[in-house]
């Protein structure tokens, strides 16, 4: 492997029986993820955004770097929470949804990030945000929502707090690929660090955090020192050109949302694997299993 793209072995066989139309196509559920950025202290160009590595354990994307994200939860669907920024109309013409669809996929970036980094983008106020959220209630809080004891509703409600979606911003969107067993719809956003505020390892299915330059990340990447999934090195890429968090935010409006979707293709006696606007990420693979009982 030359660089850092993850891609499990099994892959292949799964895209061949896809190309052949003898593989059932999971529905994917509705995800987010959220890039969290925060400007240099030094003269350095451009901000840092905060990820996660995977734990080397875990059956997905084992030992991936990623970004806090993960399925939204359905409850955000049917009950209102205290809302600040763009109205729910606003984001689901955004977002390319409904409404209420579009206030349970905030949520759960709100909620994800606040889960897997320790970092809430809520305030008791339209136009504040909390400070330190490391106290022991605090924490109790964020384990009852990490094992859906608690709707994202109810912990604002408890907490007296706003959502702020002010503080966010969609920058993407991808789909995994029609092959995979396990398959998300997600949106990527883009969010500053607010002040006060810190990042912390809460994830369980995460060993290290990390801030990082995204010219540094994808060059990891590049050298194969650092494990990723696609969507996570075309959005580092995407970021590399803002000198700053507030430049990425202002760029994010401009976006097409329009889905990233891997789909395959037979060519002569390879199947080709493509995703949309993202050549280097194309993969080739025998149509027929290699004699000699290798993968390729």
């Amino acid at each position: 492997m030359s660089n850092g793209q993850w891609f499990p072995p099994e892959w292949s066989g799964r895209i061949r029986a896809l190309a052949r139309g003898e593989l059932s196509v999971a529905p994917a559920r509705r995800a987010a993820t959220v890039m969290l950025l925060r400007d240099a202290v030094d003269e350095s160009f451009g901000p840092s955004v905060h990820m996660l590595r995977r734990r080397t354990s875990m059956a997905f994307a084992g030992g991936a770097y990623a970004y806090p994200g993960g399925g939204v939860d359905p409850r955000d669907d049917d009950r209102l929470v205290r809302w600040a920024g763009p109205g729910r109309d606003v984001w689901a013409g955004r977002l390319g949804v409904d409404a209420a669809s579009a206030q349970a996929i905030v949520c759960a970036a709100v909620r994800e990030t606040y889960e897997e980094a320790g970092v809430l983008l809520a305030g008791e106020t339209a136009e504040t945000v909390v400070g330190d959220t490391t106290g022991d209630d605090w924490e109790a809080d964020r384990a009852a929502l990490v094992d859906r004891e608690l709707s994202f509703a109810e912990f604002l409600d408890r907490r007296g707090l706003t959502l702020r979606s002010d503080l966010l911003a969609a920058w993407t969107r991808w789909i995994t690929p029609e092959f995979e067993p396990k398959r998300y719809d997600t949106w990527f956003f883009v969010a500053a660090l607010p002040a006060g505020q810190r990042t912390r390892n809460a994830s369980t299915e995460a060993d290290r955090t990390v801030w990082i330059r995204p010219a540094d990340a994808a060059l990891g990447y590049d050298e194969g020192e650092l494990l990723m999934m696609p969507p996570t090195v075309a959005t580092l890429r995407q970021l590399q050109p803002y000198g700053s968090a507030a430049e990425a935010l202002d760029a994010a409006a401009g976006r097409d949302l329009a889905p990233v979707l891997a789909k395959p293709r037979v060519e002569g006696d390879e199947v080709v694997l493509a995703w949309p606007g993202q050549e280097e990420f194309t993969k080739r693979v025998p149509l027929r299993v290699p004699t000699g009982g290798g993968e390729r």
